[in-house]
């Protein structure tokens, strides 16, 4: 019997790993890879619950001020680039912990007293969290501020409205962008909201159940910034709805970017000339010399995409699994991490392009009045001053619009007696109604597209960001 030829134990996978399944776990296994993002707020954790240690007599002064001390020296070592990362010790936790033993001793091993890997990524990753919230909300408000710099320049120019992309009613440009600052506003309080909810401490969960040593857990949160600490040890380690809110909350802000970088696409077409893109938001064509393509705005249009993936990817990393930690959730930070990436990156993009945008006043007032845009104010005087019922009114607007249309003009450019043909009792004063200025200006109802109206929100905007 010929024996098989021998071959090695991680043959099926390549060259990719050294040795056999002990190198595949280390590789599956550790975390250090992405989550040494996290050291400063391990470091953060790690010196209050050394604090706390101390306060409540568990461990000496003196060691928890060696245990201060050493880890603000393994903070400026990864902060100067200096630090020694190793794959071997895992995750940010281990390799914080084993060189702080090296610069302190033995004081170091008392360090990870009354508390667990379990709540110290827990709350590591809350704090990571929270401070991409208040990064969120600054972002936002200045996007909301240009968007407000554009509504204000433009509160009283006249331009298309469009549903299904077809020509609706006239608007101004004040109005049309300071939908988009109501939107970003919501989009803003989504991130405080979220921010209010996870601002409770998980650190003194422990693994699961809590600790036996008297630690102060107030202590520690009211160090941290927390409002409290949380009220159960199985919730504080096993849930990161935190990070799920954040991610909702990303996504839906992401919609609206997506949204608006979509328009500016539009607008920028030569078919459009809405807009004017500066330079540095577009980029040239490598063989036609007359093309400026808006780039920043179609990749800030694509980026939902990644942010989207992420939140669907945390949520079905969570769906099912049982009280308390599993080493599934270490799969909670990757997607968060380039999720807030994505989402920051959009935002200062959109901040810088809304900053830098021209918009093509003469081009937006002639497109205004395209498309029979003042059908509606017509009706309107059709069921105010005749007091026809407004299906009857809809119906005679329809048939000036058909006649109009037929003749290839607009509704203005109709006679009294092509109007008085439908209509005997139509009078010369309806064109007071058609004109596109008139129209917007007609529009006074709170949150209508007046240039009155618009102004009032554009001031209210300005006080709530003051």
């Amino acid at each position: 019997m010929t024996d098989r030829p021998k071959t090695s134990a991680n043959s099926m996978w390549g060259g990719r790993f050294a040795a056999g399944p002990d190198a595949i776990m280390e590789a599956i296994n550790a975390s250090i890879g992405f989550d040494r993002r996290l050291y400063a707020q391990d470091i953060r954790g790690s010196r209050a619950h050394a604090a706390m240690l101390a306060a409540t007599g568990i461990i000496s002064d003196s060691d928890a001020e060696a245990i201060g001390k050493g880890l603000l020296t393994v903070l400026s070592e990864i902060e100067a680039g200096d630090f020694p990362f190793q794959t071997a010790l895992e995750d940010i936790h281990m390799n914080v912990e084993a060189r702080l033993k090296e610069v302190i001793g033995e004081p170091a091993g008392r360090l990870h007293t009354g508390r667990s890997r379990n709540d110290q990524v827990a709350t590591d990753f809350r704090l990571w969290v929270r401070d991409q919230c208040d990064a969120a909300i600054e972002g936002l408000r200045a996007l909301i501020r240009a968007t407000v710099t554009q509504a204000e320049a433009g509160a009283d120019w006249v331009m298309p409205g469009f549903t299904h992309l077809q020509t609706a009613q006239p608007v101004t440009w004040g109005h049309h962008m300071m939908a988009y600052a109501e939107m970003f506003g919501r989009d803003l309080s989504r991130f405080q909201d979220a921010r209010a909810r996870m601002n409770e401490s998980p650190l003194g969960a422990a693994a699961l159940a809590g600790t036996g040593y008297p630690i102060d857990r107030d202590m520690t949160a009211q160090a941290l910034g927390f409002d409290r600490p949380m009220a159960n040890s199985l919730d504080a380690v096993s849930d990161r709805d935190f990070a799920l809110e954040f991610l909702s909350a990303s996504a839906i802000c992401a919609v609206h970017l997506s949204r608006l970088a979509e328009e500016l696409v539009i607008w920028s077409s030569a078919q459009f000339r809405f807009v004017s893109m500066s330079d540095k938001w577009s980029t040239g064509s490598s063989i036609m010399p007359q093309k400026r393509n808006p780039d920043a705005a179609e990749l800030i249009r694509a980026k939902i995409g990644r942010i989207l993936g992420a939140t669907v990817a945390l949520f079905t990393v969570m769906k099912g699994l049982p009280l308390a930690y599993s080493k599934d959730m270490q799969e909670d930070k990757e997607q968060t991490f380039d999720a807030a990436d994505t989402l920051m990156l959009a935002l200062a993009a959109m901040t810088g392009m809304l900053s830098d945008l021209t918009a093509n006043r003469d081009r937006l007032e002639a497109a205004a009045g395209i498309g029979f845009s003042t059908a509606t104010d017509l009706a309107d005087w059709l069921v105010r001053e005749l007091g026809l019922p407004f299906r009857d009114a809809h119906h005679v607007t329809g048939s000036l619009v058909a006649m109009a249309e037929g003749r290839g003009v607009d509704l203005p450019d109709l006679t009294l007696e092509d109007m008085q043909s439908v209509h005997g009792q139509i009078r010369q004063d309806v064109f007071n109604v058609l004109g596109v200025h008139k129209s917007v200006a007609s529009r006074q109802s709170y949150g209508g597209t007046a240039p009155d109206q618009v102004r009032a929100q554009i001031a209210r905007w300005k006080e709530k960001l003051a």
